[in-house]
């Protein structure tokens, strides 16, 4: 489906969430995180948005973005995960401002940001974090060696009264933000920089 076509598709009540990355390759991790949150949030889709440039990551060793995006789609292999490159279409560089955009556009909708345990010990580096936390309910799924770390980090600390019981996870896309949970559901360890590392010339990449 077109970044247009999903856009289009918004309706109240739906329950998307939304996966952000350079998926530089997409890989089992990106599903994994995806499957648990709809599982565990009981989400209707997930959206992978493959960014055209992450801000926090160097250009070089950047696969182009349409090999990206069909890495995504070979990965994703399910009907409500939706690969796409959202963001090249609403003109947007920074995660914040993207959700701004969808958020608005779509006011009723339900949107939940997902992240994997490590991200969220690098979100304060994310332009206008804080923004995000405010305007969309947060989904932190487990990831090996990050779990103790996370929970232990400056945002887990800052919004430690906004932490929503795992137990009820199903109902954080209708809890007014700021609201985060975090996940344990047997993490998978694997990277994308792993991945890279093992295909080596198999993954062209522009200089």
């Amino acid at each position: 489906m077109t970044s247009a076509a999903l856009l289009s598709s918004l309706s109240n009540g739906l329950r998307i969430g939304l996966l952000g990355g350079s998926f530089n390759p997409a890989h089992e991790g990106h599903r994994h995180i995806s499957l648990v949150a709809m599982r565990r949030l009981e989400l209707h889709q997930v959206w992978w948005l493959v960014s055209p440039q992450n801000p926090l990551k160097p250009v070089k060793g950047m696969a182009p973005l349409a090999q990206r995006m069909q890495s995504a789609r070979e990965m994703a292999h399910h009907p409500a995960i939706h690969v796409t490159d959202i963001e090249t279409q609403l003109g947007t560089r920074y995660t914040a401002d993207t959700v701004r955009q969808l958020t608005e556009r779509a006011p009723n909708t339900r949107f939940v940001w997902l992240m994997g345990a490590d991200n969220l010990l690098n979100f304060p580096r994310w332009n206008r974090w804080t923004e995000i936390m405010e305007r969309v309910p947060i989904a932190v799924i487990a990831r090996p060696g990050y779990s103790l770390k996370a929970r232990l980090s400056p945002v887990a600390t800052r919004y430690a009264d906004r932490q929503f019981p795992q137990a009820h996870a199903r109902l954080l896309p209708d809890v007014t933000p700021p609201a985060w949970v975090f996940i344990e559901d047997q993490p998978t360890a694997i990277s994308s920089t792993q991945i890279r590392r093992q295909i080596g010339a198999a993954w062209p990449v522009q200089d």
